[in-house]
């Protein structure tokens, strides 16, 4: 599933499986009460997503799994609770990214489309709905990180490609395309990429079983 933290200081989790089944159910952490209210169920029930809080305060879901990938999108209002379907994506994809630019557009790199792993990228305007194409990564992947730079710039690591990658490479929003950066020590996918206050990422642990941490 997802979690996002709202404007309004409210968490919201939406989606992932019980088990086998996927859901579309989402529900609100209130952190001043340490309570969780029910809101407004997705279209499409899906795990394996993305979500991404806009500027508008909007929360854009996008792709997963529901016994098949997806590229359904939609769009949590929390003034109203409502979920409205949006643009989709031109591709199906789960394990994949998500990545609000400093322009306000959000970039989808990646997954997995229940066949292949993808190296296809689009982004998606909010101010339109709509999606458009963008430059592919050299790399198929899924289950990879991607972290927007203090340049602007978005890197992406890591992966499962019918095997973990230790390959990175840099986005850049300016131009659409990719270019290749230094690899990792240790190839790895699910794993985590925090951005820290001196600038540096942090990659930490992932498949399988790591411990190791790297700094890009």
């Amino acid at each position: 599933h997802t979690a996002s933290l709202l404007s309004n200081g409210k968490v919201l989790v939406t989606g992932g499986a019980n088990g086998i089944v996927p859901l579309n159910s989402a529900e609100l952490y209130d952190p001043s009460t340490g309570n969780w209210t029910t809101t407004g169920n997705m279209s499409v029930t899906r795990y394996g997503h993305t979500a991404s809080i806009l500027s508008n305060g909007k929360v854009l879901v996008t792709g997963g799994d529901s016994g098949g990938s997806l590229n359904s999108a939609e769009l949590y209002d929390p003034s109203t609770g409502n979920w409205t379907t949006t643009g989709s994506m031109s591709v199906t994809r789960y394990g994949h990214t998500a990545s609000i630019l400093s322009n306000g557009k959000v970039l989808v790199t990646g997954g997995y489309n229940g066949i292949v792993s993808l190296n296809s990228a689009e982004l998606y305007d909010p101010s339109t709905g709509n999606w458009t194409t963008t430059g592919n990564m050299s790399v198929a992947r899924y289950w990879h990180t991607a972290s927007i730079l203090s340049n602007g710039k978005v890197l992406v690591t890591g992966g499962d490609s019918g095997g973990s990658l230790n390959s990175a490479e840099l986005y850049d929003p300016s131009t659409g395309n990719w270019t290749t950066t230094e690899t990792m020590s240790v190839a790895r996918y699910y794993h985590t990429a925090s951005l820290l206050l001196n600038k540096t990422i942090l990659v930490a642990g992932g498949c399988c079983s790591l411990n190791s941490a790297e700094l890009y």
